[in-house]
């Protein structure tokens, strides 16, 4: 009978550590700081869609003396774990925006465009519910303004996002 009762006591203490080690924070929401010739910002928003798998969605701008930019991301991303609370993540998605260049005398160069990204980078997750990533993110136009459609860029962002 003490046998039985001490294996029911290890199943309830092994099945408690596995649901806790395997909650994850349901959102995201933070800043993601870039370069994407030119320095930018976005409001990133992630959401978790299974245990390896979430949603990024980040709406921001990007300034530069040449240009002025709002964009809008989503990507689908699956997560690994390195070990303990670092993990290593990889996308794909797209997304839309406007671009404005001040300097050039007619507007021809500028307007909407839509274009296809890739993620990978590297994410720390600390005891308090706060996320800090640094991921590259490299984008190709798909179509838009004259230039963009045959360009090919790379972002680099780092992030700070509050779980709950």
């Amino acid at each position: 009978m003490k046998i039985l009762k001490g294996i029911t006591v290890l199943i309830f203490m092994a099945t408690c550590s596995l649901s806790s080690a395997q909650d994850i924070a349901n959102h995201a929401l933070g800043l993601r700081l870039g370069d994407s010739d030119g320095f930018g910002a976005e409001i990133s928003y992630q959401k978790s869609l299974g245990l390896n798998n979430r949603l990024e969605v980040d709406l921001g701008w990007r300034d530069s003396r040449n240009f002025n930019a709002f964009k809008l991301a989503g990507l689908y991303q699956w997560v690994r774990t390195i070990e303990g609370d670092f993990n290593w993540y990889y996308g794909v998605g797209g997304g839309l925006g406007s671009v404005d260049f001040p300097g050039l005398p007619n507007d021809d160069y500028g307007g909407l465009f839509v274009f296809a990204a890739g993620d990978i980078g590297i994410e720390y997750n600390f005891d308090i519910p706060l996320i800090l990533s640094l991921d590259f993110r490299p984008e190709l136009g798909v179509s838009g303004y004259n230039g963009f459609s045959d360009n090919f860029d790379f972002d680099i962002g780092l992030g700070i996002r509050y779980q709950f």
